[in-house]
Formats: structure tokens, C-alpha cells, sequence
């Protein structure tokens, strides 16, 4: 394989995080104070991208953010973690897009985000990038860009036989059908597969409902995450939902937990295609498990070097 062409390529968002930790959550006008402030890396598409690298995959980000420091800040950020910057655009027209993050003492976390140039990601910055997607092994993308710019990588890649994972968040309740037809991976958590089905999601039995539901939208195969309770999967080929546990551990901070396991996902498929998708699953839960046990996003995900290495075989 031709070393310049990513392996991975994710089509999505980029955020600069700017985090505040505090005993609670605050109420509606209320202020508390707060024990720590950090500004990170976030972002779905990024965090995935980034994930995905780390554990050694060849990737490359199609994004598009602020000609400001933030923006800046982020394209160094790629090179540093060995992502391709070839189609991460900085635009003067919008400020890079930004998410204020609470985090309480338990891990839990609110989050406010303000898109900013990831709105304007468009066919033109797809079109400069659709011979990478077309030569890539997985494509993967969110919704936090322009919902017409991700159905149409979805489409560039499907269409060209790469596999696609698509994650649907945050959550759209009339998601346009072609996202189902063109997703080979359609991985939601419990209230992004609640948002499109109307199902309360509640553990592993009402996940394997609502993945049916998706599944006879058009998909092949569907992961519902369960954050501590590990993951559904429910496929075309096996219909019956299969729950993979994952172990328990202790939470520090859950935020991008959830990108940690598809940048995870969509390294082993890439990397390790003759391995079950509940091995693939497996694995990713516990990369992802690792990565709430630190805090921040892209800080607290794991390298391939700081991993047990009967992961890579």
C-alpha cells in the first residue's frame, strides 16, 4: 500500500475544548467555582482521527478551521500526532470551532459547542480530498459538520468500496435514509439510538431493539455503545444482539470516550480486517475504558506503545 495514502480518513470536526473542572454541575444562573481549567483538543472527527493514529494507523483529517491561534494550534496539533494535514483548511470566514466542557467530580460531564468553521466544510474541500477517500481502507465521519458534506464523503467512500463508519452524533431525529444505506458501521450511544428511534435506551436489552430498528433502515451492521455496560452489536448477517461486556474501572473523565472506541474501531479494521467485528469490539472497549481512567480528550487516549501488545495480532 502506497504509504502516502491513509489507511484512515475521517471527514469531521475539529474543537479547541476549553474544560472547567468542578465539584457539580451548576444550575440555570447559577455560578460555582470551579478547581481546574484546561483548553485541549477536541472535536468528534478530530478525536477519532487522532485515536486512530495513536494506535498506529496511517490517517489524514478532512476538517476545516479558524485562520486564528485556535486554528493554528490545532493543524500543529495533527502534525504532532502524525495525522495528514493535506485537507485540514484554515478559512479567515469563521473562528475554529470551539466546546466549553464542565466536568463534576464524578466524570460526568455538560458540554456547549459552538461549531464555528466546521459549518463550512463543503464539496469543494471534499472534491480535493476524494481521491485519498477513494484509496483509503475506512472512511469515518459525524455530525458535527454539514449534515449534506458527511452523506456525501459516506457516499464518495461507499462508492468506491471503502468501508464507512459513521457515527451520528450529535443526534439529527430525521436523519435523511441514505445515511442508513451508505453506513457499513453505524455506531450510536444509548441516547443518540433513542433520538432515531424513539426507544428509551436503557442497557443491553433495549440497545438490541433499537439496533434492530436501525438495522431495517438499511444499515449493515449496528454498534450501540453503552459507556461502562460496553456495547450491542447487531448485524444483516446475525440479527440476534450480542452484548460485549466491558471490565469496570474507575472514571476520571468520560468525555470523548465514545471517539476514543471509533478511532479505536476504525484502526482495526483497517489494520486487522481478519479479526470478528466482537474482537474488533472488544479491543476498542477497552482502549476506550483506558482512556476515561485520565483526564481531558485527546490527552487521556492511549498510544500503541502504552498498550498490552497482544492487541496488535
Amino acid at each position: 500500500m502506497d504509504p502516502d495514502i491513509p489507511q484512515v480518513i475521517v471527514v469531521g470536526s475539529c474543537m479547541t475544548d476549553l474544560v472547567s473542572i468542578t465539584p457539580r454541575l451548576p444550575k440555570a444562573g447559577e455560578t460555582i467555582h470551579g478547581s481546574k481549567f484546561f483548553i485541549g483538543f477536541g472535536g468528534k472527527g478530530a478525536n477519532q482521527c487522532i485515536q486512530a493514529a495513536r494506535l498506529g494507523a496511517q490517517t489524514a483529517m478532512v476538517c476545516k478551521v479558524g485562520d486564528d491561534s485556535f486554528g493554528n494550534n490545532y493543524i500543529e496539533n495533527f502534525k504532532k500526532n502524525n495525522v495528514c494535514t493535506d485537507f485540514a483548511v484554515q478559512t479567515a470566514a469563521a473562528a475554529t470551532g470551539a466546546a466549553s466542557i464542565i466536568v463534576n467530580a464524578e466524570g460526568q460531564n455538560a458540554i456547549v459547542i459552538v461549531a464555528g468553521a466546521n459549518l463550512l466544510l463543503d464539496s469543494g474541500d471534499l472534491a480535493k480530498a476524494s481521491a485519498a477517500i477513494s484509496g483509503a481502507r475506512v472512511m469515518v465521519c459525524q455530525l458535527e459538520i454539514s449534515p449534506q458534506v458527511s452523506l456525501e464523503a459516506l457516499k464518495i467512500a461507499h462508492n468506491s468500496g471503502v468501508k464507512t463508519i459513521f457515527n451520528p452524533a450529535p443526534a439529527i431525529a430525521d436523519l435523511e435514509p441514505a445515511f442508513f444505506t451508505h453506513s457499513d458501521i453505524f455506531c450510536c450511544n444509548e441516547s443518540e439510538a433513542e433520538i432515531l428511534t424513539g426507544i428509551p435506551v436503557n442497557g443491553p436489552g433495549d440497545a438490541g431493539a433499537a439496533g434492530l430498528v436501525l438495522l431495517e433502515r438499511g444499515c449493515n451492521l449496528v454498534l450501540v455503545t453503552l459507556g461502562g455496560e460496553g456495547c450491542v452489536i447487531i448485524s444483516k448477517e446475525d440479527p440476534t444482539p450480542k452484548h460485549i461486556a466491558t471490565h469496570k474501572v474507575t472514571a476520571v473523565d468520560t468525555t470523548g470516550a465514545g471517539d476514543s472506541f471509533i478511532g479505536a474501531l476504525a484502526f482495526y479494521i483497517a489494520s486487522y480486517p481478519q479479526l470478528s467485528i466482537e474482537e474488533m469490539v472488544k479491543r476498542s472497549n477497552h482502549i476506550a475504558s483506558i482512556s476515561v481512567q485520565a483526564a481531558g480528550t485527546q490527552t487521556s487516549y492511549p498510544y500503541r506503545k502504552d498498550l498490552p501488545q497482544d492487541f496488535f495480532s
